[in-house]
């Protein structure tokens, strides 16, 4: 136990050592098989919110899935952070799918769409704002606030989906025939469900088209 009295940091170490217990008992040898090596088949971008932990949504045990998270689950092509974690896992780990994965109901989302100021995390957004620029056509065309909500979560992802794309390590590894596939994926806190957006590139000539297709599938979804 920690030397804090603050029973709130207290309860994370009485969490652990009840989930060591319980995994020892149900998979005995878990933890000195995980430590030996991590051979991840998934690298997850996604955003922050506490709502969304990706093992818990794609059911899978510690390392089974190397995992990204920021902000509205954002991939620009200057951040070098998001570009380091996806070198390391496409590079070192050789991880074979990449899922982008927004969430409905994202606050980094409601705060460009009401142009609300939240501080410094604004600058960050801006890019989630460049997404709503690209597509203000299709967002105003639709009926109502929550709608577009949805429909710019979905975009967001997607776009976000293309940059890993377009990036200097996946052009790198599928120019080395790596066996690696990039999807968009969009999560609901509502239901639980993870939805496929359509976007699924393993090949660096098809990109634009399953972008176009995908971008397709969202507009007709009114």
């Amino acid at each position: 136990m920690p030397s804090s009295q603050d029973p709130d940091y207290a309860l994370l170490f009485r969490n652990n050592q009840r989930w060591v217990d319980r995994t020892n008992s149900n998979k005995p040898g878990f933890f000195q098989s995980l430590a030996q090596q991590q051979a991840p088949k998934y690298f997850w971008v996604g955003c922050s919110d506490s709502r969304v932990p990706a093992n818990e949504v794609i059911d899978l045990a510690p390392g089974e899935v190397f995992v990204h998270r920021n902000v509205a689950n954002v991939v620009p092509h200057s951040d070098l952070n998001a570009l380091s974690t996806l070198q390391f896992a496409v590079d070192v780990l050789r991880v074979e799918h990449i899922l982008v994965v927004g969430h409905y109901g994202c606050g980094g989302i409601k705060a460009v769409l009401d142009n609300a100021r939240v501080g410094l995390a604004d600058n960050w957004l801006g890019h989630v704002g460049d997404v709503m620029e690209r597509h203000l056509t299709l967002l105003d065309s639709l009926p109502d606030a929550q709608t577009r909500h949805d429909r710019l979560c979905e975009l967001n992802a997607l776009e976000q989906a293309h940059n890993i794309c377009r990036s200097t390590v996946l052009q790198d590894a599928w120019a080395r025939n790596q066996r690696l596939t990039v999807h968009a994926c969009v999560y609901g806190l509502k239901d639980g469900l993870l939805h496929d957006l359509g976007f699924n590139v393993r090949e660096p000539h098809t990109v634009i088209a399953h972008y176009a297709h995908a971008l397709d599938g969202l507009r007709q979804a009114g």
